[in-house]
């Protein structure tokens, strides 16, 4: 027999249709340090922002008078210079995901086209509780992948629904398994690693989430990328929005969901820490075994990968392999998805923070790379607290009452209302508005990116995007306050529909016990179901609308609209052309803000509508 040897564009070798490493650093041929570079612009920026403004925020503090004065606006001053690092965050990441694209070596991309002459068995790993999707299964079934079997783990409590998985599965007899366990120790995370240890011994592992849809060269391309380099610990797939049920919801926010895996995902091969999400991905069962097992946490997918990179294994994120995730089918399932996200990533950060900081083999690169996207969901609440602090005590503290004339013809109207002291008038300059404005852009801006020759769709993504995610602060913020006191996060099950409906229980108990158990639940879930989260979210909007008016903060007030949408659209969903046209008035509202302040900066008189506005 003749043996071939050759040599790809990218200088991998490859013989016999089998590969052969050619390693470029002690870590294998695609497992390498990240390029400090994105981390070391964006902190550049920064440090240059504050020393360019950092002078006429601190003379802010001459306006202060006593303690609480004091305290205020350090609180003030302190949120601003944190906001614009996150802001260049965002614009960092847009930058380098270009860099990455156009310039940087990707040998992924020659792998995924390779045939291997071995073939290992694989397992795939299917996860349900209450949410078993059959389209789900025939993906993972209908792999062109020729050694490997189907896993359903199955912590389902709906005897209906066990009763379809298990007729589904007497149907491939050959290729499925089905795993059930008597606890549900560990969520997720415990069910994976209850079928690892009885049941699944193959030498890599995939994992589907319940509404996943695997394409059909899933496992043939990915298994090359894993055979290339025994250090690459797991391959993470790319993912799109699955459009098969066109909801008016997915119509209005799916495309987000494909924008952001484009630009915030594949330039962390070179620049950061490639995570492992949860699903969609490949893994070496040596790993897991390894680490010992995914950690018992709400986020046992980034618990896995930061356990897995400090025993000296990377990940690999794979953008020619694309699977297809649900978009949540309701405002009410995205919120559900939300609030774990959130209390997830608070318990994360309780119980894997101090361990990461000191982690050796974890270079500070990829920790900054780990926590500046882990942060941003608890950070809601630092959000939260400047918004009291920046609507509510800045005027107590350093207002001044002042009328303002609405002119609307002939006809005048005279409005009352509080603006800051001319104090604060060194700040309102050309350069520091402009640094604004690039911080509230920014989490937006790869969205503009992408839609930017389609404006009015542009326009509707951003618009219904302020209407849901704007309007999530309030929730985040309950989320991370309740996880503070309770100390406990819940995997709560975006697709199960019953997982509230526990009412029943609860009103055979007497009232002092009712109220203990509703207080408990309350804080041990925050469930968005629950009265008590929507009526909070209601109470704040309206307070800090009525303090909108009086501040005369017009974009502001359409943040403060959307807040008081939020538990009405968890109700009456998303279907209603009249509900989807109210939700574009919260980020309008933001607009016309904005506008006013830029026209008012450069000293114009504000005319917009027909209404002349008068200080």
């Amino acid at each position: 027999m003749i043996e071939i040897l050759r040599k790809t564009e990218s200088g991998l070798k490859v013989f016999n249709n089998s590969i052969f490493l050619k390693p470029i650093d002690n870590s294998g041929f695609i497992s390498k340090a990240p390029k400090p570079y994105l981390y070391l612009s964006v902190f550049s920026v920064w440090i240059i922002a504050l020393i360019w403004f950092g002078p006429r925020l601190l003379s802010l503090m001459d306006l202060t008078y006593d303690y609480p004065s004091f305290f205020v606006m350090l609180l003030f001053i302190a949120f601003v210079g944190f906001a614009w690092l996150y802001g260049f965050y965002n614009v960092g990441i847009i930058i380098f995901s270009f860099i990455h694209r156009y310039f940087n070596k990707k040998p992924e991309k020659v792998l995924v086209n390779l045939s291997l002459q071995y073939k290992p068995d694989i397992a795939i790993l299917y996860t349900t509780c209450n949410d078993f999707m059959p389209e789900s299964v025939v993906s993972c079934v209908n792999q062109d992948y020729p050694n490997f079997k189907v896993y359903i783990l199955d912590d389902s409590t709906d005897e209906t629904i066990m009763d379809e998985i298990d007729q589904f599965a007497s149907r491939y007899k050959e290729r499925i398994k089905v795993v059930r366990r008597t606890s549900r120790e560990g969520f997720k995370a415990g069910n994976m690693n209850y079928g690892l240890e009885n049941y699944v011994f193959e030498k890599y592992f995939a994992i589907a989430d319940a509404d996943e849809i695997l394409p059909p060269d899933f496992l043939s391309k990915l298994v090359p990328v894993m055979e290339s380099d025994p250090m690459c610990g797991f391959v993470q797939a790319n993912h799109r929005a699955n459009t098969r049920d066109k909801s008016e919801l997915v119509n209005s926010l799916g495309v987000g969901v494909d924008i952001h895996w484009k630009y915030y995902q594949p330039l962390r091969n070179d620049y950061g820490f490639v995570m492992f999400l949860g699903h969609g991905a490949l893994i070496r069962r040596r790993t897991w075994q390894e680490i010992g097992g995914f950690p018992h946490i709400v986020s046992e997918d980034l618990g896995f990968a930061i356990h897995a990179r400090e025993k000296g294994y990377r990940g690999r994120f794979v953008e020619d392999v694309i699977c297809l995730e649900d978009f949540p089918e309701s405002v009410r399932s995205f919120r559900i998805r939300h609030i774990k996200w959130t209390r997830g990533t608070c318990e994360f950060l309780h119980k894997k923070f101090k361990w990461l900081v000191r982690a050796k083999n974890i270079s500070w690169t990829e920790k900054l790379d780990i926590l500046f996207p882990t942060l941003n969901l608890p950070l809601t609440l630092l959000y939260f607290i400047f918004m009291v602090v920046a609507n509510l005590l800045l005027p107590l503290y350093f207002g001044k009452a002042q009328d303002l004339t609405l002119a609307l013809g002939t006809s005048e109207f005279v409005l009352p209302i509080y603006t800051l002291s001319e104090g604060f008038e060194s700040i309102y300059t050309l350069d520091f508005f402009l640094i604004t404005i690039m911080t509230f852009f920014a989490p937006v801006l790869c969205f503009v990116v992408a839609l930017i020759k389609e404006p009015v769709r542009l326009f509707k993504f951003i618009s219904h995007s302020t209407a849901i995610y704007a309007s999530l602060g309030i929730l985040s913020s309950i989320g991370v306050l309740t996880y503070l006191i309770s100390g406990k996060a819940t995997f709560l099950v975006t697709g199960d529909k019953e997982q509230h409906s526990d009412g029943r229980n609860i009103e055979r108990l007497s009232n002092n016990k009712r109220l203990q158990s509703r207080w408990k639940k309350f804080l041990s879930k925050s469930h968005p179901d629950d009265s008590a989260v929507q009526l909070i979210e209601v109470i704040v909007g309206v307070v800090f609308a009525i303090v909108c008016v009086f501040m005369f903060q017009i974009s502001f007030l359409g943040l403060c609209l959307a807040f008081v949408l939020m538990p009405l659209l968890h109700h009456i969903g998303w279907k209603s052309k009249m509900t989807r046209l109210i939700a574009h008035l919260p980020f309008v509202m933001i607009l016309i803000g904005i506008f006013m302040a830029g026209l008012s900066l450069v000293g114009m008189q504000t005319v917009f509508f027909g209404y002349g506005f008068h200080f």
